[in-house]
């Protein structure tokens, strides 16, 4: 009961509000540009959903797919599934369905599933051999935070704008190989419409670097409050802080060619197995491992007789 006591990260919480503001604000340019270009919203939108649908009911058999995770038994690995039972318990959460394991010695982790109920947790065989007890329960309680604030669903239904933007990027392209909007250059006033194509191309591409920035900032900002929630159902930010720096450092001495062979699942991991430059990390989906082992050493000094 005391862990509950520590409230919110409100902060944190304004700063993912204000993200899905300028999300809304992002949606409403596009259905804009779409009415002024006299494109039919409506279908776009549904086709985005349709894909947006297809990868929320399918991500978790899609992700195990392609890292190659294979679901264990209680039986195969006690350890674990003890430890994602118990913390589970803690986290109010059901157990998930799916407990699997990739082998790979790449340490790393990943929770997946469109709802509580519907639930993945994969750990890689490295991170079973490299982490003690108290890390790998570190390691399992961000997962299941994941899973309690159910962040797979928000930032599925989050990306539906880059989904969308992205289809019409490929969209205008093709069309104005093949005559444009309705066939008006056959029309006569071919100038005119294609005019009004790349102003929309235009448009459509800002939008959908403008999203992109943006939910990677709200992906940044979930991994944060999935390590803080994570801390609150384990009682220790420092064993997750600790198995942060272990992995991050472990990965670091990993060939690419074996972390690529997992890269499918990079914006699913606790840490992204590949790692880009300072430019690329503002399209990360993750903060600087620094960052968060900070901010978690400063949950432990200041919080930590309520997490005892």
């Amino acid at each position: 009961m005391q862990r509950n006591s520590i409230g919110k990260d409100h902060q944190l919480t304004v700063r993912m509000l204000i993200i899905g503001l300028m999300l809304v604000m992002a949606y409403l340019a596009l259905f804009g540009l779409l009415l002024i270009s006299g494109m039919n919203p409506v279908f776009v939108f549904v086709i985005g959903i349709g894909m947006v649908l297809f990868q929320y009911f399918m991500s978790d058999k899609l992700v195990l797919k392609t890292t190659g995770a294979k679901p264990v038994t209680k039986e195969e690995q006690p350890k674990l599934h003890e430890i994602i039972e118990r913390l589970s318990k803690i986290g109010g959460i059901p157990k998930p369905r799916t407990i699997a394991i990739m082998d790979t010695e790449a340490p790393n982790a990943f929770a997946t599933g469109r709802s509580p109920k519907h639930a993945t947790v994969a750990v890689t065989q490295g991170l079973l051999n490299k982490l003690n007890d108290e890390e790998l329960e570190g390691v399992i309680g961000h997962e299941l935070a994941h899973i309690k604030n159910r962040d797979m669903m928000v930032m599925t239904w989050a990306s539906l704008i880059v989904v969308i933007a992205g289809f019409l990027m490929q969209m205008l392209f093709w069309m104005s190989l093949f005559g444009g909007v309705g066939g008006h250059r056959r029309q006569g006033n071919g100038g005119q419409a294609m005019a009004m194509m790349m102003v929309l191309y235009i448009g459509v591409i800002i939008i959908y670097f403008i999203s992109q920035l943006l939910i990677s900032t709200l992906s940044r900002y979930r991994e944060l409050a999935a390590d803080r929630e994570g801390a609150i159902i384990t009682g220790s930010p420092t064993n997750l802080a600790s198995a942060l720096q272990k992995i991050s450092g472990q990965i670091a001495q990993i060939p690419e060619k074996d972390l690529r062979r997992v890269e499918h699942a990079n914006a699913f991991f606790i840490i992204p197995a590949l790692q880009g430059n300072a430019i690329a990390s503002l399209m990360s989906s993750h903060p600087p491992t620094e960052m968060r082992v900070a901010r978690l050493i400063e949950m432990q000094r200041h919080n930590w007789h309520l997490l005892r």
